[in-house]
């Protein structure tokens, strides 16, 4: 991704990403109670990309993706390949570690997100091994804060197979980040799932 640098750690790269997605045209919704929110929801994009591992030892992100036309006016959707082609590695070598994209409204992982990266598990594997440690695959899904009209970071949702844990990450007015435990996916068969929120 051009402008976006390479980042020593994955945090990096996760936080990086936040606000250059959350950034970019009608990434953001705002809130259903919102003035004026069925134009904006109407507007609105999501956007994706891979957060990958090179040999290098270093974390970059591919181009960021969307789909031009939704299906379904509930719900907004990305295509993002399953592959990423990097001209200086060879295709072999790299490493995916996470799905970014954004939440116009901020709502949780989808069904569709946790059914995504899961098939994307059985390509890639759901566990990249890095310099740092072993990372577990997942699927972030950012959200806004809105801040005299334009969208900052306030946060993402982060989903690990591995793990089967749904972890909520917020950030404060002062920077501060926080997490918490929001959920568990524990899947009934290889199609169907459920999702518990804790309290």
């Amino acid at each position: 991704m051009p402008n976006f640098g390479s980042f020593q750690t994955y945090s990096d790269a996760l936080l990086a990403a936040c606000p250059k997605i959350l950034s970019l045209p009608h990434a953001v919704a705002s809130h259903p109670s919102d003035f004026n929110f069925e134009l904006r929801w109407r507007l609105s994009k999501e956007y994706c990309a891979w957060i990958y591992y090179t040999p290098d030892g270093l974390y970059e992100m591919s181009m960021l993706t969307t789909r031009p036309f939704q299906d379904d006016p509930r719900r907004r959707q990305c295509d993002l390949p399953s592959f990423v082609r990097d001209s200086r590695y060879a295709d072999d070598s790299l490493g995916y570690v996470f799905v970014v994209h954004n939440h116009p409204v901020g709502n949780e992982p989808s069904r569709d997100d946790i059914r995504f990266i899961v098939n994307q598990g059985s390509i890639h594997g759901f566990v990249v091994k890095t310099h740092e440690r072993e990372v577990p695959l997942g699927i972030v899904a950012y959200f806004a804060r809105t801040d005299q009209g334009r969208p900052t970071c306030a946060g993402f949702f982060l989903y690990m197979p591995v793990t089967g844990e749904i972890l909520k990450w917020t950030t404060d007015e002062n920077g501060e980040w926080k997490k918490k435990h929001y959920g568990k996916v524990t899947w009934k068969n290889a199609s169907d799932f459920d999702v518990e929120r804790l309290p």
